[in-house]
């Protein structure tokens, strides 16, 4: 499957992957808001055989063909400071 990532000009290291060019139709206008103007990153080929370096590629496919994007943020042990709440 072909697709689109682009980066957000707001926030560092998330990226957004798009199953369909430039097509941003399908993506919240909530979530488009809070990213800022996207920035072309790379056209990427993927396939369930493929290794992506922080993402999930399965997830990434199920996301993108069931809404049409993907939306990746920082990992957690990226965030300094970060610290979740656990309940028990």
């Amino acid at each position: 499957m072909q697709c689109v990532i682009y980066k957000s000009s707001k926030k560092q290291d998330t990226y957004l992957y798009l199953a369909s060019g430039d097509d941003f139709s399908k993506v919240p206008e909530n979530l488009l808001k809070l990213l800022g103007s996207p920035i072309h990153v790379m056209d990427l080929d993927l396939s369930p055989e493929r290794k992506l370096a922080q993402e999930d590629v399965t997830e990434v496919l199920r996301n993108l063909q069931e809404r049409g994007w993907h939306l990746q943020m920082p990992r957690q042990e990226e965030w300094p400071g970060f610290k979740p709440q656990l309940k028990h």
